[in-house]
Formats: C-alpha cells, structure tokens, sequence
C-alpha cells in the first residue's frame, strides 16, 4: 500500500496514562457524563459509551461497585447489571437499527479485557456486511460515526432509563 491509512484515536489508547483511579469508579460519581460519554446511571451500574469502539455504538455496561468477575456482584447487583444489558440492547435496535448483536464479558486480562479490576459487559452493534478487509490487512478499524455523534444520537433514547 503506498497511502497510510490513519486511525489517530489509537495513540490515546497507546500513551494514555495507564493506573491510577478506576475510570469506572470515577465516571458515575462525576457531574461530567457528557464528557465521560456516559449515557445512563443507575443505582447498581452504568451504561457508557466504550472510548476505543469496534464499531459505532460500542457501549459498556458497568456495575457501580468495583469488582472483577461476576462471582462478585450480588444478587441485587447481578439483575441490575443483566437488566441494564437488556435495557441497552433494546435502546440500540431503537436508535440504530442494527441487525445483529455482540454481547459479552471479557473476564481477566488473558481474555482480553483492557480493564480488568472493573467487570463490564460489551454491546457491540452489528449490520449485515459491517465487516470489511481494513482490520484484517491494515490493523484499522473504519467507523462510520463519530463519539460525539453517537452520544447525541443515542442520549435521548437512554433518558428514558432513569438516569
């Protein structure tokens, strides 16, 4: 390929400062949810949208309490957690349409979760041929709407949650 094809948002990722406070612990309590990207809190958890996505709408569900593994939640804290993630779902078919889900934990570093001292739930959005060769050869992912215009698109639909 002689034309480098950019995605600028991974050198956050990379060189973004690593430890310190539980971003999770730390967004519900702050009055700057639209800056957080956070759509929704709840007394048990949270929705927010994930800062590094797979493709738009990639939201995390988070239980408030900091906990790593889902043998750690409560009773109480497991069905609002679980609630919260069928909640989500729901929101994004109506706001986006999508044809498909991703829903899943990625428990422990070795799974892959890039944090994982804070349990959160991915909800991935998927279409019919949302896939294409840009990861593949390139290690680039193409999203086709900006964080701030996902947030504005998907905030009215999660007022309706109770935050």
């Amino acid at each position: 390929m002689s034309d480098p094809l950019w995605a600028p948002w991974r050198m956050d990722y990379l060189l973004g400062p690593k430890g310190g406070e539980c971003i999770f612990c730390a967004f519900p309590a702050r009055d700057t949810h639209r800056e957080d990207l956070v759509l929704t809190v709840t007394p048990h958890a949270f929705v927010v949208l994930n800062r590094y996505p797979f493709t738009a709408g990639h939201l995390l569900v988070v239980p408030r309490r900091h906990v790593a593994d889902l043998a750690e939640l409560t009773g109480e804290e497991a069905d609002a957690l679980f609630g919260l993630v069928r909640l989500t779902v729901a929101r994004l078919r109506e706001a986006m349409s999508p044809h498909g889900f991703n829903v899943g934990f990625n428990l422990g570093k070795a799974a892959g979760a890039g944090i994982a001292e804070h349990l959160h739930a991915h909800v991935v959005p998927r279409w019919d041929g949302d896939t294409n060769f840009m990861p593949v050869l390139a290690d680039v992912r193409v999203m086709p709407e900006h964080l701030d215009a996902t947030w504005q698109r998907l905030s009215p639909h999660f007022a309706k949650a109770g935050s």
